[in-house]
């Protein structure tokens, strides 16, 4: 062989950094044991056990994914992912694998997962990520969601997704997904056998080890594309690494002193009080992006007025009766005469026309006056306006001209489209559109608005809120990470 080949497969084995490593090699490593003795039967509360661990798991994710976003904005400036937020991401992954692993991912141990970011070695599930570098800061565009996206199916089938997607039809089994059901298949052997089948736990680490490669991966911890391959059991592919050469000791002699011991692992810098403050920074962060979003809805639709009111989109309903009614729409109490609902509101305008060639009526009155109106005759009634949900009245009874009824109070008739304006008052109204001669079945097409007086200064105190909740957000998570990053 020649010195060049030499150096290549050099190469191949250690890498260019001289670190070992084969090439099945993949820079997120999940490891695992059995457990030796598992309760037969321990499984079958282990999910009331692992609630706690839900619960903090619920806002660590949050808290995951507003530092994710954070990391894609610096891997796409600096080209680095914070050496901060990947201790704490990779943390949170670690967390919920040990908890995967104990409950309905694995049942594979009966030891209780410990509250912790860090790695513990004595745990029997470990997950380590090697931290890149230097990434791509093109891939990172597009890795995350147009790349992934055949990782994305396949992962979908192992925990539910893609199944359920498939079918569609919503059921248990589709939505526990493949390691659900494989975890469940073993632990009902544990219980009659008194034994973890061991195919079984090979094959389900096994989708384990590739969901959490294609989460790191998606995460953007890594610019490595996960294999498509199922690393079976319990020892990843990555720690089965072949020792560079040692090198000869060197002799010990009196007059030197020993060499020094090896380091200890790293720690994250993790802190208790820092997790916790990047939780609630991380939340505040999310009500802020909502309450942008809230102004910013409010400000479009206050500048994309109609004549002053802003209106929703036009909708068309028919019934066979003789009425087509809102629901009853209660503004305040009667009895306080509570008006902010009637000063936000503004003036109210409703507007139909009629797809019958007959003229239409719409009023609006009393929903006790109405009910006594409509005592006996057929209608339909809006629960929704968009038409979501509408309850059909049946009845046998003929009403009055509603021209001819004085319960109304603000009413509009004809042949053409017609517009009705009301100030809301306190009390309980419903709106009713009818054919003007009181025939039966009525077709209509109409929209509502509202002046909503107001809506500026909503918007602009949505603005003004989601900015002091980030300003908050801001502090809470960037103090801790500089702090870590030290």
């Amino acid at each position: 062989m020649q010195p060049s080949r030499h150096v290549a497969v050099f190469a191949v084995v250690y890498g260019s950094t001289g670190d070992a490593m084969t090439s099945s090699s993949y820079p997120v490593r999940l490891d695992a044991t059995l457990d030796e003795h598992l309760s037969r039967w321990r499984w079958l509360i282990k999910w009331l056990l692992a609630i706690p661990h839900y619960l903090v798991l619920a806002c660590l994710w949050i808290a995951f994914v507003v530092l994710s976003c954070y990391a894609f904005v610096a891997i796409l400036i600096t080209g680095r992912y914070p050496r901060a937020v990947f201790d704490f991401n990779v943390g949170v992954l670690r967390w919920t694998w040990r908890v995967s692993y104990y409950a309905f991912g694995a049942f594979a141990t009966d030891r209780y997962p410990p509250f912790t970011l860090e790695d513990a070695p004595d745990y029997p599930a470990h997950l380590d990520i090697s931290y890149p570098e230097q990434l791509s800061r093109g891939l990172v565009l597009v890795k995350w969601w147009l790349l992934a996206l055949p990782q994305y199916l396949i992962v979908g089938v192992f925990v539910g997704g893609g199944w359920l997607a498939w079918h569609g039809d919503g059921g248990w089994p589709a939505s526990m997904g493949l390691i659900g059901v494989l975890a469940l298949i073993a632990a009902v052997i544990l219980l009659f056998t008194g034994k973890y089948p061991r195919s079984i736990y090979d094959f389900v680490i096994g989708l384990n080890r590739w969901v959490l490669r294609v989460a790191a991966y998606a995460a953007l911890m890594t610019d490595a594309y996960p294999p498509f391959r199922l690393d079976m059991g319990g020892q990843d592919p990555a720690t089965l690494v072949i020792p560079p050469p040692t090198p000869p000791a060197a002799p010990v002699t009196l007059d030197k002193p020993a060499p020094p011991t090896a380091p200890l692992p790293r720690r994250s810098g993790w802190t208790g009080g820092r997790v916790v403050a990047v939780v609630v920074g991380a939340v505040l962060a999310l009500i802020s992006f909502g309450l942008l979003a809230g102004g910013s809805v409010a400000l479009w639709f206050d500048m994309h007025r109609d004549g002053g009111y802003v209106t929703s989109s036009v909708e068309s309903r028919h019934s066979d009766g003789y009425a087509i009614t809102s629901d009853r729409i209660t503004i305040g109490s009667a009895a306080f005469d509570w008006r902010w609902e009637r000063d936000l509101l503004g003036k109210v305008r409703i507007r139909a026309t009629s797809e019958n060639p007959a003229a239409l009526f719409v009023g609006i009155a009393p929903t006790e006056a109405v009910d006594r109106y409509l005592s006996g005759v057929a209608h339909t009634v809006l629960r929704e306006f968009d038409g979501s949900a509408e309850t059909t009245i049946i009845g046998t009874v003929e009403p009055a001209l509603p021209t001819g009824t004085s319960i109304w109070v603000a009413q509009a008739a004809g042949v053409d489209r017609q517009t009705l304006k009301w100030t809301p008052r306190a009390g309980d109204w419903t709106v009713v559109v009818m054919n003007a001669d009181g025939r039966a079945g009525v077709s209509v097409r109409g929209d509502v608005g509202a002046t909503i007086p107001a809506l500026p200064w909503i918007a602009l105190g949505l603005f003004a809120g989601a900015a002091v909740l980030l300003a908050g957000a801001l502090l809470l998570i960037i103090i801790p990470v500089r702090h870590v990053g030290r």
